[in-house]
């Protein structure tokens, strides 16, 4: 694929779980709303270090250290948006913090963090 491919790739998949997040949190299934805000936010900063670095992005879940690659300025509050939305990866993910996790993903909690999931995927598109 040609790099610009690539990137859209992202783009595209990106854009297509951030559509599962709200269709998943109509649904009342909060937690794994949650999981797929951390995917979408995780694929469009892939796309943006394709498009920044000439690179394949590294195999990492962690929105902090991708958002650092893609050469992204962060401000204090982003990068704590971006440490808790990266929890939601792993808290869904292993019998150990999910007990804990379905409490905390009430429904109030989700759509704060669906909110906060559309402000940062708007704001890294002036970053595209």
């Amino acid at each position: 694929m040609k790099r610009e491919e690539v990137i859209r790739y992202w783009i595209h998949s990106s854009e297509q779980d951030y559509e599962v997040a709200k269709s998943l949190f109509k649904n009342k299934k909060f937690h794994y709303s949650l999981f797929f805000c951390h995917l979408s936010v995780e694929k469009y900063l892939k796309a943006i270090i394709v498009k920044n670095t000439e690179s394949a992005p590294p195999f990492t879940h962690d929105l902090i250290r991708l958002a650092e690659k893609a050469g992204i300025p962060l401000s204090i509050d982003l990068k704590h948006s971006l440490i808790e939305i990266t929890s939601f990866n792993i808290k869904t993910r292993y019998d150990d913090y999910k007990l804990s996790f379905y409490k905390k993903a009430t429904r109030s909690f989700t759509q704060k963090y669906l909110n906060e999931t559309k402000e940062i995927l708007v704001w890294l598109k002036k970053h595209a």
